[in-house]
């Protein structure tokens, strides 16, 4: 069994070395061979060099389109199974061996439980426990976390690059008609700083434009800046805590 790990990227010099190291941790606790591909998107800071200081393949590309950087990154992988993790998101190493396991009883694929690296108050608190829930009860991945066997991901054409957001709900839909799909109870744990950056008015104000319009909304960036403007948090308000597990 061979493992590709995949990180989009765009202007994360501030995370991407502890990414990196979290995931070379986790791949080392599970004893099989691996390859980190980091899919640099045009990014303007350093994070293509510290990707590569980090060990990693760096594949650049200059799309702008979160589906089809992912897709870019899997199309350079050589392993049986693809982890996409996020350059914000911390994989730990429960969660890995958990994912792996769930691949050794049959599973297609999957993704995990999400937590906030630190508190962004009760509003989004609230927002994620929701998020969740219904991720556990649909059986939809977050994109901050998904793995799958290469195979099943090919044939379903992988990340639908019709939509610029929620492509890993499209893709777990896709790939729950291929076997079984799995939420582990072990978690991610992934930067709240959007929650922290933007108000949360404006979270729920997409979800609810989202339940009038559909999937309509999602097929184009407009709209979707928080995803697409690039924002970053100034170093100090992003580092992470200690106490993550």
């Amino acid at each position: 069994m061979t493992f590709s790990f995949i990180i989009p990227a765009y202007n994360e010099e501030a995370l991407i070395a502890d990414t990196l190291e979290h995931v070379r941790a986790a791949a080392e606790s599970v004893g099989l061979a691996y390859e980190v591909i980091v899919v640099d998107d045009a990014s303007t800071d350093q994070t293509a060099a510290l990707a590569r200081a980090g060990g990693a393949k760096v594949v650049s590309v200059n799309l702008r389109h979160i589906a089809a950087v992912r897709n870019a990154g899997a199309r350079e992988a050589q392993g049986e199974f693809l982890i996409f993790v996020d350059a914000d998101t911390w994989l730990p190493k429960e969660t890995l061996q958990a994912a792996l396991a769930a691949l050794r009883a049959g599973a297609v694929g999957g993704g995990a439980h999400v937590r906030g690296d630190q508190p962004a108050g009760w509003s989004a608190e609230l927002f994620l426990i929701i998020w969740n829930m219904i991720s556990r009860v649909m059986r939809w991945s977050a994109g901050c976390f998904i793995f799958a066997r290469a195979a099943d991901f090919a044939a379903v054409g992988g990340y639908n690059e019709a939509f610029f957001a929620s492509e890993e709900i499209v893709l777990s839909k896709a790939m729950k008609k291929r076997g079984r799909w799995v939420i582990l109870r072990q978690p991610v744990v992934t930067s709240a700083r959007k929650a922290r950056m933007y108000p949360m008015r404006q979270w729920w104000w997409m979800t609810l434009k989202f339940l009038f319009r559909g999937q309509k909304m999602l097929q184009t960036r407009d709209g979707l800046d928080m995803w697409y403007e690039g924002r970053r948090e100034p170093p100090a308000a992003g580092e992470r805590v200690e106490s993550r597990k």
